[in-house]
C-alpha cells in the first residue's frame, strides 16, 4: 500500500477513522490474515475495539474494493490488500501459509469459463493447494 491510508478512505468514499485506518495497515502489514488475527493486531495498535467493530471493518472495505476477501475451502476468510488485478492464491496444506500466484494466463479474468452459462465473467477465484517449501523440508528432515 503506497498511498496514504487516510486519501484511500475519502477516495472510495468512506469516513477517516482510527478503527478503519488500523484495519487497513493490519490488513497490509499482514496479508492473507483471518479477521481474528487482524483483530489482535488491531488492538495492539489502538487498544481496545471490538471484535465486531474489526468485522463491520473489513466488511466495509471489503465492499468497497480495499482489500480482497478469500475463503478457502474449510478454513476461515482470509483478508488481501492486493486489489484489482485478479491475481490467485496458493495455500499450505500443513501450516496454511497463503501466497499470492499471479494469472494463470492472460489479462483478467484468467480463465474462461465454459461456454453456454451466458455469464459475462469479470474475475476468476482460484486455489492451489500444497505443501510451502518449509513444510516440505521439515517433513525430509523427519525421514518422511
Amino acid at each position: 500500500m503506497h498511498q496514504d491510508p487516510a486519501n484511500r478512505l475519502r477516495e472510495h468514499g468512506l469516513q477517516v477513522t482510527a478503527q478503519r485506518l488500523a484495519v487497513l495497515r493490519a490488513v497490509s502489514a499482514r496479508p492473507h490474515g483471518t479477521a481474528d488475527i487482524l483483530a489482535e493486531d488491531v488492538r495492539n495498535e489502538i487498544g481496545a475495539i471490538s471484535r465486531q467493530a474489526v468485522y463491520d471493518a473489513l466488511r466495509i472495505l471489503t465492499e468497497k474494493q480495499l482489500i480482497r476477501r478469500i475463503q478457502p475451502a474449510g478454513s476461515p476468510a482470509l483478508f488481501d490488500p492486493r486489489v484489482g488485478d485478479n491475481h490467485h492464491h496458493v495455500i499450505c496444506r500443513n501450516c496454511g501459509r497463503t501466497v499470492d500466484v499471479d494469472c494463470a494466463i492472460g489479462k483478467a479474468p484468467c480463465l474462461t469459463a465454459a461456454a453456454g452459462s451466458d455469464f459475462q465473467i469479470d474475475e476468476a477465484e482460484v486455489i492451489y493447494w500444497g505443501t510451502c517449501p518449509d513444510c516440505r523440508t521439515s517433513a525430509a528432515d523427519l525421514g518422511d
